[in-house]
């Protein structure tokens, strides 16, 4: 059993730490108390429950200003065989204000007229212990963005069977019912010819033969999957990087039937040659014609 204690100062990015590790597949709890660490440790082992194999627990000063108990804790967990490992997160005093400026939170220890810098370097002396005991140790002070603290965290703890990579999902659709709820990206395919217009290919769709010849005749369908492509291998490796797992990409025309869903087909086999795991779904295609 793998077990991993996020601690660290208020405002350096614990819970974020805890989010990313439950992504990549821990168990995690959000504050938890150092008492009940032993126990809960005890219930995943007697449990027999592949689910709690790897467990990511968030223990910083909310749970009280006395670390004895973590540390206790700690060498218990260690003495009952779990890998367990202790992780601080720390940032600069400046790094902190400014994050809690932000957000407009109130630091735990900023009550009865303390200052948000008196608090923070209050916070540090008091985690001092914590960060000494600590196997990892981690500054954001410079992480801008979340993904870097993604980045670092499953350096250390991902699980190389369980590859951290972009999901992308293309669907068609038709203007005429809606824009999908869980679209990321929006490409509207309207300012190519209609095949509904035609009536051989009214009955058809954008899958069949007849379609695909009729709009890959036209070269600007050929311009615009060049540019697309181009715009494609630059994007998804940096929304790989930003730490997204998953892109829907919607392409739309006027039914869902024709154009969207032709267009649709040859972005999948774009998105699979670039190299991203890719779904391809035709939400209107099946609909009724009329």
């Amino acid at each position: 059993m793998q077990m991993i204690i996020i601690s660290g100062l208020s405002g350096a990015g614990k819970s974020k730490a805890g989010e990313f590790l439950e992504d990549a597949g821990f168990y995690t709890i959000d504050n938890m108390p150092a008492a009940l660490m032993t126990r809960f440790a005890e219930l995943c082992i007697s449990g027999g429950n592949n689910s709690y194999n790897r467990v990511a627990l968030v223990s910083d000063i909310r749970g009280g200003k006395n670390f004895d108990e973590l540390f206790t804790a700690l060498d218990a967990m260690k003495g009952m065989g779990i890998d367990c490992k202790l992780l601080f997160l720390e940032a600069s005093t400046p790094a902190i204000i400014q994050r809690y400026k932000e957000t407009r939170r109130s630091h735990p220890l900023a009550v009865g007229g303390v200052s948000l810098s008196q608090a923070v370097e209050r916070e540090k002396a008091l985690l001092t212990p914590v960060r000494q005991r600590a196997d990892y140790i981690i500054d954001s002070t410079t992480f801008h963005t979340n993904a870097k603290l993604r980045s670092v965290l499953l350096q250390l703890f991902g699980d190389r069977d369980r590859r951290q990579q972009l999901q992308v999902n293309v669907q068609s659709f038709g203007y005429k019912y809606g824009l999908p709820l869980e679209a990321d990206l929006v490409l509207d395919v309207r300012f190519l010819p209609n095949p509904f217009y035609k009536a051989e290919l009214r009955q058809h769709n954008g899958l069949e033969e007849p379609v695909r010849d009729y709009l890959f005749q036209y070269e600007e369908t050929a311009v615009f999957l060049s540019k697309l492509e181009d715009l494609l291998r630059f994007l998804l490796p940096l929304y790989e990087e930003e730490g997204k797992s998953s892109l829907v990409i919607a392409v739309g025309c006027t039914g869902g039937q024709h154009r969207s869903v032709a267009i649709s087909h040859a972005i999948v086999q774009q998105i699979r040659a670039i190299g991203y795991p890719v779904t391809e779904s035709h939400r209107d295609m099946t609909r009724e014609r009329k």
